[in-house]
């Protein structure tokens, strides 16, 4: 039997209003905070990678003893850094192993027929030992510039490599440039280009020797080139040795300018030997960074000279850089 009692309708009927009451509110409240949660919210502030500004010079050291050992456990104020006989202040400093952006750039014109296995086969080597978050990309360059591996940590190298002819001309300073700007926009601050030719460029339409230095220099890239000129080749004065005389004369001064190493390997034999050195060396780095005192953005050459404090140390680095011009 249901109630009759007029108290008890009205309390229900109470209590149903103040429900359907918040309720109604509870939704406004639920849709309003799904409003805000959908609007663009601001960055996670996170640890990205260094963004180099355009007039912070980077200085990547190589220091080794009398017996060619790396020398470790240097500190800051070992340091000194010389820029046209100017003292400058170290911004930053590092010593430990860090990843590098490294470009392998082969030789594959048409007197590279009877090497070209052996400098894949380096090639190969090399990329079986670079670590976790190493950039390695590889090219190859004869009348035409091709990058056959793009920047990865990938210790197995492209299939396409093996498929590659030796023949035509040889567009190096095209292949350098190329790869250049490639490694110029890397957030890494060591970066390097490990050079294997037989001869001198022929062909290039963009790029000159004057060019390719100074995109070097100013990315901080250091170049280790070798050379697998035949030697027997380099007596007489004919044309073809005079070019070749250049080509050996240039690889030599892309390492020494930059602070790499020139390798010569006229038979190929030190090829696999070199490129471990190489991944060694690129670990065993000190790499030093400064604002230079001098503000001019002029685009001048500036002679840069680093010093160490331990006796007999022996010390490798770029030896100089164009400023930035405005």
């Amino acid at each position: 039997m249901q109630s009759s009692n007029p108290h008890r309708r009205q309390s229900g009927r109470g209590r149903k209003i103040l429900s359907a009451f918040i309720c109604a509110h509870l939704s406004l409240l639920l849709i309003f905070i799904s409003a805000l949660s959908q609007q663009k919210k601001p960055p996670v502030a996170q640890d990205d990678p260094i963004k180099l500004h355009s007039d912070l010079v980077v200085v990547s050291v190589t220091v080794t003893d009398n017996q060619g050992q790396y020398v470790h456990g240097l500190n800051q104020k070992d340091f000194h850094l010389i820029e046209d006989g100017a003292r400058q202040e170290i911004d930053s400093f590092s010593s430990e192993e860090a990843p590098f952006a490294a470009a392998i750039l082969f030789d594959m014109s048409g007197s590279m027929e009877y090497k070209f296995g052996m400098v894949r086969g380096a090639a190969a080597s090399f990329l079986e030992q670079i670590r976790e978050n190493d950039q390695v990309a590889v090219y190859g360059f004869n009348n035409q510039v091709r990058q056959f591996q793009e920047f990865s940590d990938s210790r197995l190298i492209t299939d396409y490599i093996w498929d590659a002819k030796a023949e035509d001309s040889t567009r190096l300073y095209d292949c350098m440039s190329e790869a250049l700007d490639a490694l110029a926009k890397r957030e890494e601050k060591r970066r390097a280009i490990l050079l294997i030719s037989d001869g001198w460029d022929s062909s290039s339409r963009k790029a000159s020797l004057d060019s390719v230095m100074k995109k070097a220099l100013a990315a901080g890239v250091i170049v280790y080139s070798v050379d697998l000129i035949n030697d027997n080749e380099m007596t007489g004065s004919g044309s073809h040795v005079i070019y070749l005389r250049r080509g050996r004369s240039e690889m030599k001064q892309f390492a020494e300018q930059t602070g790499g190493r020139y390798i010569h390997s006229p038979h190929g034999d030190k090829l696999e030997e070199s490129f471990t050195n190489i991944v060694e060396e690129l670990r065993n780095q000190y790499t030093l960074s400064y604002y230079s005192t001098n503000d001019k953005r002029d685009g001048r050459w500036r002679k840069l000279g680093v010093g160490v404090s331990r006796e007999g140390a022996m010390i490798r680095s770029r030896k100089g850089y164009y400023a930035p011009k405005s």
